[in-house]
């Protein structure tokens, strides 16, 4: 999102990217290896989300709202440096790209930009996503031409619409499964969801002025896969009393981001929430289906909070990139989620126990604020006993 012209810099170092031990596991295939991703041996599964590159072409790209001393060495090449210190030091099982990936009126070749923009990602061996915001197809190639540039890099496990759906708004629609720990009981169980879905661009409807919002096809296909991944859940073998949790990430906020103020959330509100002058319903639609824990988006870059709202918690992760207006001196950031398993009483790994976040700014120590857990299965149980009455 460009609203102001204004992105805020630390100094990123660091263009070496190393390659890691990962939590997935790869089946053979003679075309197309698709990387299946599951929770680490130590019940552990790290999640790096990157919002608003704003990446257009590369070194001769100025950076934005920065201090006059670093304008004449603040490039893209501080996102891409930026990127690559975050994978080095949080060493994700995988990476979520939440939209505005490029800039798209300043990115001269949209396909040169976005392998780019995605190349830390894609060096690091490390499976990654993408959605798009409204900036991504203002180049060289449409919405649709940027998802299935997006589809064909390496290690993507990006979609440019489920298989399954023949009529579907947007671009990018997805979901991703979680599988157990590998050997465990639940090692051939989704025990987390991730949903991805275009949130648009812009209105196409004269009267209705503004931004996208998610699609009527949209909510559809997103409440028919929650009630799938709940069923398959909760048969045996392993059979489960309620859904697995799921996290949904999209680029634009929906209207209820504006229901916080400094006293019921964590982190800062530093603009207004930019979101369509419509209300879809999405928001209900995702307390309806009962997974979703926590919701994460980007586009207004000088918000980085989150808060809960009817169970679900309401996140942005802060602007990332350097050519997207920011703050001089409010560091650019980027947001972790981290789900862990419970242990079970033989040992082993079980259900999703809790759900942690916290933020790191690109300052020179890569600082993290703003820890907090997201969602706990404890918490969760004794919120559904009170509901039903039942004692505790």
């Amino acid at each position: 999102m460009a609203k102001k012209n204004t992105p805020s810099v630390s100094p990123s170092h660091f263009l070496g990217v190393v390659v890691f031990s990962l939590c997935f596991f790869v089946p053979k295939s003679v075309l197309g290896v698709k990387k299946e991703l599951r929770f680490r041996k130590n019940g552990e599964f790290k999640i790096l989300q990157v919002a608003d590159m704003h990446y257009a072409d590369g070194k001769t790209t100025s950076c934005l709202n920065v201090f006059p001393n670093q304008m004449p060495t603040c490039s893209d090449l501080n996102t891409t440096a930026f990127v690559e210190r975050m994978i080095q030091a949080e060493k994700p099982d995988f990476v979520v790209f939440t939209g505005d990936n490029i800039f798209g009126v300043h990115a001269t070749d949209a396909a040169k930009s976005l392998s780019a923009a995605f190349q830390p990602a894609i060096a690091s061996n490390i499976p990654w996503a993408a959605i798009l915001g409204n900036h991504d197809q203002q180049s060289t190639l449409s919405r649709e031409g940027v998802m299935k540039h997006i589809v064909g890099l390496k290690n993507t496990l990006s979609q440019v619409n489920p298989a399954e759906v023949h009529i579907i708004d947007g671009f990018g629609n997805y979901n991703l499964e979680i599988g157990g720990v590998k050997g465990s009981r639940f090692e051939n169980k989704s025990a987390l969801n991730l949903y991805f879905l275009d949130s648009g661009d812009y209105s196409t409807v004269p009267a209705i002025h503004g931004y996208g919002w998610i699609k009527p096809s949209q909510q559809l296909w997103f409440q028919r896969t929650s009630a799938k991944l709940r069923r398959a859940y909760m048969r045996q073998p392993e059979a489960q009393r309620g859904p697995a949790p799921g996290l949904v990430y999209f680029h634009i906020p929906l209207p209820e981001f504006a229901s916080f103020d400094s006293s019921n959330f964590t982190g800062v509100r530093q603009e207004g929430i930019s979101s369509a002058s419509v209300n879809s319903g999405f928001f209900t639609t995702m307390v309806e289906a009962g997974d979703v824990k926590g919701v994460f988006t980007g586009h207004d870059h000088l918000n980085d909070f989150c808060g809960e709202l009817t169970g679900i918690q309401l996140c942005y992760a802060g602007g990332f990139g350097y050519h997207a207006y920011g703050k001089a001196g409010w560091s650019r950031r980027a947001r972790v989620v981290m789900a862990s398993l419970e242990k079970t009483e033989q040992g082993g790994w079980g259900a999703v126990k809790s759900i942690k976040t916290w933020k790191r700014l690109d300052d020179e120590h890569l600082t993290t604020v703003d820890g907090q857990v997201l969602w706990s299965k404890s918490h969760a149980e004794v919120r559904r006993k009170k509901q039903v009455g039942s004692p505790e």
